[in-house]
This record gives structure tokens, C-alpha cells and sequence, in this order.
């Protein structure tokens, strides 16, 4: 195993030893849960991804329709936020409230459409498809405070960790 430092907050750097290393996060995950179940101090562990890669994955092709569609969905949203913030301090009744709802979802709905009708127009065709992005590790180190580093292991040893398996 390899010495790490990781800092995880704003304090002083703390001295962490890997304890395992993972291709999938859930074996991680399963690492930290082993050790949780047998009493340990999981304060003092981390899961750490390795090797991060920038992925954006294309979901479809974008056309105007399309991006009015979003924006409004978005706009909706972010209305009926809105309704219930202003509905709280000015609905008299179910009534009024409902009314509050249907004005504010419908007005962020054509906001949100023409925004991203604009969006779309200005970008001038150059990126006319949809897509989610991510971040993507290729590695998950689990790392232990070096104090702490010795039991974890010894705990692990006594009671391999079963992999996690996915269904």
C-alpha cells in the first residue's frame, strides 16, 4: 500500500495510507461499509477517484423545437418555485394559490422558451445536439488516516469485504 496525503478540508494536510485500491466506486463503497459495520471510525476514511476524465455523452439532436421545449420545462420549474415562495405570503385561499401556480409556471415556461430559443440562435448551429456530462474516475482508492491505517487493515483482513455485485 502507498502513503497519500489528501486534503479534505481547509486545515492542516492530514497523513493518509491507501488501503485499497478499486476500478469501480461501489467496491469502494463496499469497503467503507464493511468497515462500518465492524465498529470502525469511518470519519477518518475517504474514497478517493483517481485518474478523473472529463465525459460528455450526446443524447440527441438539438433543434429549436426541441430547445423551446427544455427552456420551458426549465422555466416551469423554476416558476412554480417561484408560486409557492409568493404563495405563501399572498394566496388568501386553495383557490388564489392554485391561480398563483398556473400564472407563475406558465409565465417561467415562456421565459424559459424564449431563453433558450435565443441560446439556440446565437450559437449559430455549431452545437446542435443535447448531451449530459460528467466526471469519470478510473480508479478509487480507499485511504485511511495514517493513524488509523493499521486497524482498518487488520479489520479488513480478519473479514475480506465480499465485492460488491450488481444485478
Amino acid at each position: 500500500m502507498t502513503d497519500a496525503t489528501v486534503n479534505m478540508d481547509i486545515g492542516a494536510p492530514t497523513a493518509r495510507r491507501t488501503i485499497a485500491t478499486t476500478d469501480r466506486y461501489a467496491d469502494a463503497e463496499a469497503i467503507v461499509d464493511r468497515l462500518a459495520d465492524d465498529g470502525f471510525p469511518v470519519e477518518h476514511v475517504a474514497i478517493v477517484g483517481r485518474d478523473l476524465r472529463y465525459v460528455e455523452q450526446v443524447t440527441g439532436h438539438l433543434n429549436a423545437w426541441k430547445a423551446a421545449l427544455s427552456g420551458a420545462g426549465s422555466g416551469a420549474m423554476l416558476g412554480v418555485l417561484f408560486a409557492v415562495l409568493f404563495g405563501i405570503w399572498f394566496a388568501h385561499d386553495g383557490t388564489s394559490l392554485l391561480a398563483i401556480l398556473v400564472y407563475w409556471a406558465g409565465f417561467g415556461a415562456l421565459i424559459g422558451a424564449l431563453i433558450a430559443l435565443a441560446g439556440f440562435a446565437l450559437s449559430g448551429g455549431r452545437r446542435n445536439f443535447a448531451s449530459i456530462t460528467g466526471m469519470q474516475a478510473e480508479r478509487f482508492d480507499v485511504v485511511v488516516d495514517a493513524a488509523f491505517a493499521d486497524d482498518a487493515l487488520r479489520r479488513l483482513a480478519e473479514r475480506p469485504t465480499v465485492p460488491y455485485a450488481a444485478n
